[in-house]
């Protein structure tokens, strides 16, 4: 049976149903408070997700609470390194008060967007999670610099794909700014997440196809649909005969 990992950016406190969509998803990516949340949202996040079977990953970002992460800055790669390590270590220190360990990390917003296309930056984030432990997965958007960044580092990598998000042609997401840059459309983005997870294929806004090999199936936890995607997402993976099961055993799977 094919097997895909879902999982969504929670702790956020932007709004979504973040129990909800613990319901959902088999792993979630949790903000360490550089973008969004605190020690006390973190905690409670981790013990909702523990509480569902759902693995622990942190979402490091840019410190940027004012921008939500999203706004790019122009850290040193000695500067990346240091953030990382410390809102990885935060996380990984809180999930041992409950008696457990983070699985994944998956950079958040401008971060991330920069070191899918800047190996410094991608290398620098690895070498950030290797260093807090190397048994961590990198979680990196299909086919970006920071795959091979942290496949040069040792770390296991997942690839990634957005159901609710529009590509580019050269496989990086469109900006936010576009105003075609969210689907919105649960149908739409489900028939999306679909075409990637069963097929491989990303189809671009302009109608282009490019080959990915996803391990894992993101949707944003801040949107008023999210949960409705994720929840219609999974039923059709599941229909189709796609399991929806752990990042870390879908990296076994494919071992």
């Amino acid at each position: 049976m094919k097997a895909i990992n879902l999982n969504a950016d929670l702790g956020e406190d932007c709004g979504g149903d973040d129990a909800a969509m613990l319901d959902v998803v088999a792993s979630a990516n949790i903000a360490c408070g550089f973008h969004a949340g605190d020690a006390a949202l973190m905690a409670a996040t981790v013990a909702a997700a523990l509480a569902r079977g759902v693995e622990l990953g942190a979402h490091p970002s840019y410190p940027d609470r004012e921008g939500f992460g999203r706004r790019a800055m122009d850290l040193s790669p000695a500067g990346i390194e240091a953030v990382v390590a410390c809102q990885v270590g935060a996380l990984a220190g809180i999930a041992a008060l409950a008696g457990a360990r983070l699985s994944h990390v998956k950079p958040h917003g401008a971060l991330s967007n920069r070191a899918a296309v800047d190996f410094g930056a991608a290398a620098a984030i690895a070498r950030a999670v290797r260093a807090v432990d190397s048994g961590l997965i990198l979680l990196a958007p299909a086919g970006s610099v920071m795959v091979a960044a942290g496949h040069r580092a040792g770390l296991a990598v997942a690839e990634e794909v957005f159901a609710d998000r529009a590509y580019a042609d050269d496989g990086s997401l469109i900006p936010r700014g576009h105003p075609q840059a969210l689907i919105h459309d649960v149908e739409a983005a489900c028939a999306h997440g679909l075409r990637m997870a069963e097929g491989g294929v990303i189809r671009t806004l302009s109608g282009r196809d490019l080959a990915c090999v996803p391990h894992s199936i993101c949707v944003h936890g801040d949107d008023p649909r999210a949960v409705a995607l994720a929840c219609r997402l999974r039923q059709t993976l599941e229909a189709r005969g796609i399991a929806v099961v752990a990042l870390s055993r879908v990296l076994h799977r494919g071992a």
